[in-house]
Parts: structure tokens; sequence; C-alpha cells
């Protein structure tokens, strides 16, 4: 797991004091981002953020040899050309809009689905199939309670660290 302090969830007072402290000053582009990650801690959580699911919330499965697949350089996600090929593309588009890298489904049930952290199985959450929330946890936020949960790519990009 990355060990990059930008790439981890932490509250709100951390990440200002943090981005306050670097700069000295709170410039626009500063106080934008601060917007930005106070509205990402403010997300109601749901199963796609952590797990690749398709359109109506089900889990998808990862397609057999999709690792070795996602590899290959010409498989960034960004092919439209991919005859024969359209599971793997839609696993890649699912899996690009997790916000937390390295959860895995760890029991998938008639009314339950439990994933954990693959890096720490006592990150452990649990979603309700019938509204695809997990229980005791509602937004973002609620996470920083764990020390280590992992952002990904797309999380960063849409909190504005990245681009």
């Amino acid at each position: 797991m990355p060990t990059d302090a930008s790439h981890k969830l932490i509250p709100m007072t951390t990440f200002v004091i943090e981005y306050y402290s670097h700069e000295g000053y709170a410039d626009l582009q500063i106080l934008n981002l601060m917007n930005n990650y106070a509205n990402f801690l403010k997300k109601r959580l749901a199963l796609g953020m952590f797990v690749p699911v398709d359109q109506n919330g089900n889990i998808l499965k990862e397609p057999k040899n999709y690792t070795s697949w996602k590899a290959l350089d010409h498989n960034d996600g960004k092919r439209t050309d991919i005859a024969g090929f359209e599971e793997y593309a839609g696993y890649q588009k699912a899996e690009q809009n997790c916000m937390f890298e390295g959860f895995k489904v760890d029991y998938n049930g008639y009314s339950k689905v439990r994933i954990i952290a693959s890096y720490d199985p006592s990150i452990e959450l649990s979603f309700n199939k019938n509204d695809l929330f997990p229980l005791g946890f509602n937004d973002v936020e609620s996470l920083a309670v764990f020390d280590d949960i992992y952002l990904t790519s797309s999380a960063l990009k849409a909190i504005g660290i990245k681009k």
C-alpha cells in the first residue's frame, strides 16, 4: 500500500493544518482544495466507492486474467475499441470509480456484503444489500477512525490534489 501521506484519508482539521503550515497563507487555490476535501468528507458512503459494482450496485466479479490484461500498456482505460474485451473494460471503468484502495469482498451473502482492506483485515465494513450503505458509517469522514484508509487517484483527482 502507498505510504505517501497525501494518499491517506485524514481528518479535516489535520488536512487544514498540514496544508496551511506548508503554504503559510491561504490563497484561493488552497481554499478551493480545502473546500473540495470538506465536500469529499461529507459524501455518503456507497459500496461502489470500495469495490467495482455495476449500475445497479451489484458487485462485479473480476474477469479472468484481468491483472495481466490491465498491465498491458494499451489497456490504460482510454481505449474504446476493445472488441471481445467489453467485460474487462467495464470492470476497469467500475474500478476507476472506486475512491478507496485495497478493498476486497470478504463475504457476499443474501442480505449483507462484508468488505475488508486487503492490507489490514481489521478494517472491515458491512453493507446492507437493500440500500448498499454501510452499517455504522454514514459518510467518508466517519472512516477517519481508521488509521490507514488509502485514497485512489480518482479520489485525489476529485479533491483536486492530482490532475
